[in-house]
């Protein structure tokens, strides 16, 4: 049960069972709606949030790391009301409103940052904000970026998501002049290091200006990127 005037529950946060705490102001303050992180939360948790925050209820909740045994699991009429993806283990019920304008470039090293990707894609879109989704850009092959660079560049900012040795982030970083947000992925052989590698590299970068998220932090690159967004709305 909701318990509004819970002591601890200051700035339009409210405090649900199983000890969750929603931020129901964040967008008035940021500009970025609430959501909930789904990997380690008991699965009643989830099966409660799940039951609150579908299609209808009035409130955008972006669930990320939904994984899909945990939403097949779910009665069929709260598996109806969201929009789930399950390479991106994203979901949402309600989403925010188009913007009017601004779009982002999700561009990809190969298909096996696909869950990266789509979680970066899947936010943005959840966000109400238009984006292209470029993959199997890597640098191996230079010429995948250089024949998609004219389109990359008519956005308005480039999420660059990679594993390995990550070169597409300081390659992508000296060919756009539009904001870069970089995430390394887990994706390697052995010295990639679940994503290490990527991320040493991506933050050594010789190109100026390339922000760096963490491992596999989709989600987190796809807000940076809105923020950019959301001043394009007060131009």
């Amino acid at each position: 049960m909701e318990r509004p005037g819970h002591p601890d529950t200051p700035g339009g946060a409210q405090r649900f069972d199983h000890g969750i705490l929603f931020d129901h102001a964040r967008t008035a303050r940021i500009g970025l709606p609430e959501a909930v992180f789904c990997e380690g939360k008991p699965a009643d948790a989830l099966a409660d949030l799940l039951a609150r925050f579908g299609r209808g209820s009035g409130r955008p909740v972006l669930f990320t790391r939904l994984a899909p045994e945990i939403f097949d699991a779910q009665p069929e009429a709260v598996r109806g009301s969201y929009s789930y993806h399950a390479l991106s283990r994203t979901a949402w019920g309600e989403a925010l409103p188009p913007k009017p304008r601004g779009r982002v470039a999700v561009v990809s090293a190969g298909t096996a940052d696909g869950a990266v990707v789509w979680e970066a894609a899947r936010t943005l879109e959840y966000l109400g904000i238009q984006r292209g989704v470029y993959e199997d850009c890597g640098v191996a092959g230079l010429w995948r970026i250089a024949r998609r660079l004219e389109e990359i560049n008519a956005h308005d900012a480039v999420i660059v998501v990679a594993g390995l040795d990550a070169a597409l982030a300081s390659v992508l970083g000296g060919l756009t002049p539009k904001p870069v947000f970089a995430v390394p992925t887990s994706v390697g052989y052995g010295m990639a290091r679940e994503g290490m590698t990527a991320l040493s590299s991506m933050l050594a970068s010789c190109a100026p200006g390339v922000g760096v998220f963490n491992i596999d932090n989709g989600y987190g690159a796809a807000c940076a990127a809105a923020r950019v967004v959301n001043l394009l709305q007060q131009a």
